[in-house]
């Protein structure tokens, strides 16, 4: 057990006792605890294995080659079309956590053995991204702007992508566009 854990989960307002039945599950997994990116984070080898997390509606364990397990059991979600590689087995109560205690362990032992067999999942090749209008006007004006875009991470451009093509009206597409300008042209990312 890993001191910085207890004081997470002891400042964890949202699912704490969901989140301490979680942890002392894993940790009787033979993995390593620590804190990643603000969760209690499980590993073996110095290779992230699963994470736990809360959400407002619910708390998870998030396997990170959950797409590789063979999922016999039907739990597995994966977040959103976007997340190729990772999946949850989500919880809303204490007691689903108890009646899947068995499942939950086999899921790790077997993400365990995924670890230590070095496989890799095989992320898809995305294809050219298709701009919103108003942002392909601007790249086609700003030649400035346009090199900025293309020298951000291909993750970065995707982020941008998404945020700019989510809303319904122009009107707002183009507002998200132009507020953003600028940390495009830092060369910075939407969450950077």
């Amino acid at each position: 057990m890993n001191p910085k854990v207890d004081t997470l989960l002891s400042s964890t307002i949202n699912w704490k006792p969901e989140m301490e039945k979680l942890r002392t599950v894993i940790l009787q997994c033979a993995l390593v605890e620590d804190i990643k990116w603000g969760q209690p984070c499980y590993t073996f080898n110095n290779s992230n294995v699963v994470l736990i997390h809360g959400f407002k509606e619910y708390c998870a364990v998030l396997f990170f080659k959950g797409a590789l397990l063979k999922d016999n059991d039907n739990v597995l979600i994966q977040q959103s079309e976007n997340v190729q590689a990772a999946r949850q087995m989500r919880f809303t109560s204490l007691d689903q956590i108890l009646a899947i205690e068995k499942t939950l362990k086999t899921y790790v032992y077997e993400a365990i053995e995924v670890e230590k067999a070095g496989l890799k999942v095989e992320l898809k090749k995305h294809t050219d991204l298709v701009f919103p209008a108003e942002f392909q006007n601007k790249l086609d004006q700003n030649i400035p702007l346009k090199t900025a875009f293309e020298a951000l991470t291909p993750g970065r451009q995707r982020a941008y992508n998404l945020f700019f093509s989510q809303p319904k009206q122009a009107k707002t597409r183009e507002a998200r566009v132009e507020k953003t300008i600028p940390q495009i042209l830092e060369g910075k990312g939407l969450n950077d």
